[in-house]
């Protein structure tokens, strides 16, 4: 037995054997149930709600809920959980992540533990990878929570859908029976009648996406009207593939932003300049850290190409950031492995899934020089609004909880950053797939003549065989190889998720070949004999030895290598899996492949015959190893920086969230007369102003002045945030460490900023004119303000503040000498 099975494995069974007494009694009660009527065992939901009332708890409900929910699955759905998706449902209700293998059903798995927290009418929120998981899930399991009296809904990017099952176009009888057979994969869209956003979340249940959660959030923060939020908490959530949202995406934040005025001219400029710089000697390159660093004889040849004397002086820093994005776009950043071109513009793929991901952008100005490098529109920055990392906004849910097939390998970044523990849930069959040893060549041409020769000799007898890669182009490269040796297949390049769930759940019928990017298709059962399968052509397949799983590339996270592998052998079918690699391969030649490759050549190896040893198997997996670790420190880094700024949302938020509750119950006014005082501004002065315009217009304009002010400064302040973050890490040259500088200096700002608007709102409120409409004998309320956006407005004053700061030493955002409480550039510096 191995140290890690006596340190994890064992403390995992004893845990699960704790629960058995909590299963045999939902047997027992299961048992009970099934002599029900349906509308009796609808009638429990609100049984329980009442006792809830009564001061029971959800922990005590738990067998009989599993028993209610288990039985509505075998009359609606013909689908009845097994006992370790019980045990899958009770690790979740508990707070903690379920680690199940591909197939074992985590779909039907969370729909205990989601019932029995739905029955607290706090709403549950069920995350997936993509809007058509979203949409599948709430259709397929939606009727279950519907025959229990529950409401279920889903949330997109462009729509929102409440699960309503009288929403028929035509034949229910006919979609009923497609969505009972297909569901696994197909989406029946006649059942999601299109709703508010706002009712949606009202739902006892909401599917969705990380990102349409994480942006509503957002959004939610930036309204001017309690009417205009459409969350209603963070109770509960089941986050499906959580280790592909809280830790591949953690990296990623969510921004809002608008458009900035900075100039594109220079990313064209520099565009051109990076092609010039010589590889020998004017850059080095760290693949590892994915950094290009300039030398002193490519920073002089840079300098001679500008006209510049020193590129670092006050003159020509500006340059110095479309520098680094350009020389990062032209040698870091490949086309078709890290983005594509479509439709003239810059999308970005997903190194984990290899999905398309348009809408999402590089920051810093890295996409700008992406675009510039193709030769396409040049997009213009954006200033942020609004942010929010994955990592913070999963922290708010008062439980959180996942599923996945692949987690054990990240169950200390689990535990360190959510404090969240990871159970392995034992599969309902014995797992009978064969992981067959990496066969290894001298190169990527020698390696995928093999993987067609391989797939040739599997084809040949029926066998169905899925192989992953890693990028598009390694896709069409396969695709193009099979082609010409004339064997049928199917390719994915994870454009369109619904047409690519349909594909890879017929990736188990007779003969099949079917090349997919990583995780294309990701949730969706690879069924033997195809989707729906029947016994002969299951048997025809079993036969011909199962799914055969081909991984063409090793990838930086082994749990993505897990996730593949996991693709064969569900519930105890056959099946078998390999992973042919090159020396090219990038995890192997950054990590010691050359090393490997001269002692090849040295030998005279042929280029045809594969080395299969376990020890060169194992010296890459070390490699993965240190990538993994090497990505939770920055993942880490990236957290605890955004720790500080997320103590300032906090209560920014709140101090917010609480202007829209005042403005709600008539408060309001009394905030605004103590700010008066606070600050040593006459309160006859607010009531002067009150009585000139009216008191109803006064209130309005209470809540959209402080509302807006604070909006600016808060923009501000995340512009502010980026800046410091950026400057703080030459510190380390002088012995001080840049997390605690930022700390300290971060939080000198965020007090800067409440002190600041304020002022303003003062200021604001006592320059409120009133306006005499022509058509109307009304008077209303406005602003003494230009009509312009408020980022026009802000960059306005920054390029008037900047003039000003030649002529005076008066900073930008220190207080104004006038005494008005406002910063200089937002009073006399305007």
């Amino acid at each position: 037995m191995s140290i890690k099975d006596l340190l994890f494995g064992d403390a995992n069974k004893k845990f699960v054997r704790g629960l058995q007494p909590t299963l045999k009694r939902i047997n027992e009660l299961g048992e009970e149930y099934k002599s029900l009527s349906d509308e009796d065992l609808k009638k429990k939901t609100a049984l329980f709600k009442e006792r809830l009332d009564k001061g029971e708890t959800l922990d005590s409900l738990l067998p009989e809920a599993f028993a209610v929910i288990r039985e509505a699955s075998s009359r609606n759905l013909k689908q009845r959980h097994y006992d370790v998706q019980l045990i899958g449902g009770i690790v979740l209700h508990q707070g903690k992540i379920a680690e199940m293998k591909t197939g074992e059903g985590k779909t039907l798995t969370a729909t205990s533990a989601a019932y029995l927290n739905a029955i607290e009418g706090k709403g549950c929120h069920v995350v997936t990878v993509n809007d058509y998981l979203s949409r599948r899930d709430a259709v397929w399991m939606g009727q279950l929570y519907y025959a229990l009296g529950l409401s279920t809904s889903c949330i997109n990017h462009d729509q929102s859908f409440i699960y309503d099952p009288s929403f028929v176009f035509e034949n229910q009888e006919e979609k009923d029976k497609t969505r009972d057979e297909l569901g696994g994969f197909k989406v029946v869209q006649d059942f999601l009648r299109p709703c508010s956003r706002k009712e949606a979340y009202a739902a006892d249940i909401t599917y969705g996406t990380n990102n349409e959660f994480g942006f509503d959030y957002l959004k939610d923060n930036m309204a001017y009207t309690a009417e205009d939020k459409v969350q209603r908490g963070h109770n509960f959530a089941v986050v499906d593939e959580v280790d592909s949202i809280l830790i591949d995406e953690a990296r990623t934040p969510l921004i809002i932003s608008a458009p900035d005025t900075e100039s594109s001219n220079w990313y064209g400029e520099f565009a051109k300049i990076t092609p010039q710089l010589n590889s020998e000697g004017d850059y080095e390159v760290d693949e590892k850290l994915k950094a290009v660093t300039l030398t002193e004889q490519g920073i002089e040849r840079v300098e001679k190409i500008l006209g510049l004397g020193n590129i670092y002086n006050e003159k020509g820093i500006k340059y110095v950031h479309h520098l680094e994005q350009a020389l990062k776009a032209e040698i870091i950043f490949k086309l078709d492995k890290d983005y594509v071109v479509r439709d003239g513009e810059i999308v970005i793929v997903d190194q984990f899934t290899g999905r398309l991901m348009p809408g999402r952008r590089w920051s810093n100005g890295l996409h700008q020089a992406i675009e510039a490098k193709e030769g396409v529109k040049v997009q213009p920055e954006s200033l942020t609004l609004a942010s929010v990392t994955f990592q913070n906004y999963f922290r708010l849910y008062k439980k959180l909880s996942g599923m996945t097939g692949t987690a054990e390998t990240s169950a200390e970044e689990f535990d360190k950053v959510y404090h969240i523990d990871v159970i392995i849930i034992p599969t309902n069959r014995p797992l009978v797939r064969k992981d067959l040893g990496d066969r290894i060549y001298k190169d990527e041409k020698a390696k995928f003549n093999a993987v067609v020769a391989e797939i040739k000799e599997r084809h040949k007898v029926g066998q169905p065989v899925l192989v992953g890669t890693t990028s598009i182009n390694k896709n069409e490269l396969l695709s193009l190889l099979l082609q010409r040796e004339g064997i049928p297949h199917k390719v994915l390049n994870a454009k369109n998720h619904e047409e690519e769930g349909a594909i890879i759940a017929q990736a188990g019928r007779f003969g099949a070949v079917t090349i997919a990017t990583n995780m294309a298709g990701r949730g969706v059962d690879i069924l033997l004999g195809g989707n729906p399968s029947t016994p002969e052509e299951r048997d025809k397949v079993v036969q011909a030895g199962g799914l055969h799983v081909i991984g063409t590339e090793r990838h930086e996270a082994r749990r993505i290598d897990n996730q593949l592998r996991g693709r064969a052998g569900r519930q105890g079918d056959p099946g078998s899996t390999q992973f042919y690699i090159s020396l090219d391969d990038d995890v192997v030649r950054i990590f010691g492949g050359d090393n490997l490759k001269a002692m090849m050549e040295r030998f005279n190896f042929p280029d045809d015959i594969p080395i299969e040893n376990p020890l060169i198997s194992r010296s890459i997996e070390s490699a993965q190893s240190k990538i993994e670790g090497a990505n939770f420190d920055s993942r880490k880094y990236t957290l605890e920086y955004d720790d500080v700024l997320n103590k300032h949302r906090d209560v920014f938020y709140k101090q917010r969230q609480s202007i829209l509750d005042k403005s709600a119950d008539g408060s309001l006014r009394n905030e605004i007369i103590a700010l008066f005082e606070r600050n040593n501004v006459p309160v006859d002065a607010f009531e002067k102003k009150e009585q000139e315009i009216g008191s109803e217009n006064m209130r309005q304009a209470e809540k959209i002045i402080s509302l807006r002010v604070m909006d600016i400064h808060w923009t501000e302040h995340l512009e502010n945030m980026e800046y410091l973050r950026d400057s703080v890490r030459l510190r380390a040259y002088g012995q001080r460490d840049p997390l605690v500088e930022y700390k300290k200096e971060g939080n000198i700002l965020f007090r800067n900023l409440v002190a600041n608007y304020e002022g303003v709102i003062i200021n604001s409120i006592l320059n409120i004119a009133p306006v005499q409409r022509p058509t109307s004998t009304v008077g209303t309320a406005t602003m003494n303000m230009p009509a312009k956006t408020e980022n026009e407005k802000m960059i306005e004053e920054e390029k008037a503040a900047e003039e000003l700061q030649e002529e005076d030493d008066v900073g930008r955002n220190e207080l104004c000498p006038c005494g008005s409480g406002l910063k200089y550039k937002k009073c006399c510096g305007k």
